[in-house]
């Protein structure tokens, strides 16, 4: 089925878009779809975004739907972050006749997208749809590491049917299972509880509490530049910053935070899509919690255009390498450092039967602050969850 079959225009009557003849607008340099039988032309497309028109998966946040161009009245009047930027928007993705209906459609342009090697942005909707952006992966049989900005851990009961408080479950109960990683970033402990956080170490999954994260941002870094796919759920901010949210909390994120969070993401070559979710406007003050969106959108972007090629997968002649030794010499940890970008990763060692599949997830992203530990005998702990998770 052709891509635009699964979308609805955007109305620009609807978003209110007007040119600023002072200024050059993200609207204006984006192809949008807005009239039918003119879908963009996705040939060469390198970001491409889309709204997801349904919140039948979005436990006690009846409403969300209608977020997506909400977000877009605002974000297509801010100023263009870089010259060369280049985006399409296909428009709303229709919902189905049923939640399973929505999910195999984003599945499938999800896959379509990310199989053009664009990087996809998507607009909820409820965080369920993230599910369906990871099956996207599975198609293409590729393993992936996921990072969800997130107040809770989204871990109910995978046997129960698909929503906003099961999703990350339901990923990891997928077989075949193409998850190597899961990270939350910036949970809040009132909303998880320490049977959760165990189930959590248990499976080697990294989880920051807000705390945390907000006082080493440096970490927060890493564990974004990690990640293959985000999943920013909204009430990760306080409810001061994004009003419009069904469920929200006084504690969170600031906005500046989530900004700086989506510029990490953007700058990520390894990242490829991101989702913004569970944003209502019905419960929105003057636009405040859109607009907030707008501005992290506007910073991944920026982000995304900042890219430095420097993931050394693809090649480590542009290192500096520096070799480790532990506990006299039983344990050796590899450090790269970018010449590019002054960013770190550390190899983590495997040699079995999914080399070939894990090979891209075995460099992780790291700080400054692992090699010194490394350096003072002791193991980094990030190393060694990985470590674990593998051997």
């Amino acid at each position: 089925m052709e891509l635009s079959a699964y979308f609805q225009p955007v109305s620009l009557e609807k978003i209110a878009f007007q040119d600023d003849e002072f200024m050059t607008n993200i609207g204006k340099v984006t192809r949008i779809y807005h009239q039918e039988g003119d879908f963009p032309i996705l040939e060469n497309a390198q970001l491409v975004l889309f709204g997801v028109s349904d919140d039948r998966g979005a436990v006690g946040n009846a409403g969300c739907k209608e977020g997506p161009d909400e977000i877009r009245r605002f974000l297509y009047r801010l100023a263009v972050p870089v010259e060369e930027m280049q985006l399409v928007d296909l428009g709303n993705l229709m919902a189905g006749d049923t939640p399973d209906d929505t999910q195999f459609a984003m599945t499938e342009v999800m896959y379509k997208l990310l199989d053009r090697n664009a990087t996809v942005i998507v607009l909820g909707g409820g965080q369920n749809l993230s599910f369906a952006n990871y099956k996207a992966y599975e198609v293409l049989g590729r393993v992936v590491n996921i990072a969800s900005i997130d107040a809770a851990f989204d871990l109910g009961n995978d046997t129960a049917p698909l929503t906003s408080r099961n999703w990350v479950s339901h990923v990891v109960a997928q077989q075949p299972n193409y998850l190597f990683n899961f990270a939350n970033i910036g949970y809040q402990s009132y909303f998880t509880g320490k049977a959760m956080v165990k189930l959590m170490d248990e499976l080697h999954f990294d989880a920051y509490r807000l705390g945390a994260i907000q006082g080493d941002m440096v970490r927060a870094e890493t564990l974004v530049r990690s990640a293959d796919m985000v999943s920013v759920d909204i009430n990760a901010v306080r409810l001061s910053d994004a009003p419009g949210q069904a469920q929200g909390s006084p504690h969170g994120f600031y906005g500046e935070e989530l900004c700086r969070l989506a510029r990490f993401a953007g700058m990520s070559d390894k990242l490829t899509s991101i989702g913004f979710y569970e944003y209502n406007p019905l419960y929105d003050m003057r636009g405040q919690t859109a607009h907030m969106i707008a501005h992290a959108l506007w910073y991944f972007i920026e982000g995304f255009y900042s890219r430095q090629a420097d993931f050394p997968h693809r090649d480590k002649q542009n290192y500096k390498h520096y070799m480790v030794g532990l506990n006299e010499g039983d344990v050796e940890i590899s450090f790269y450092k970018s010449k590019k970008s002054d960013r770190w990763w550390m190899e983590v060692p495997y040699n079995g039967e999914q080399q070939e599949q894990y090979k891209r997830h075995l460099l992780v992203p790291c700080t400054y602050a692992d090699y010194e530990q490394a350096q003072r005998n002791e193991v980094p702990e990030l190393w060694w969850k990985y470590y674990q998770r593998v051997n």
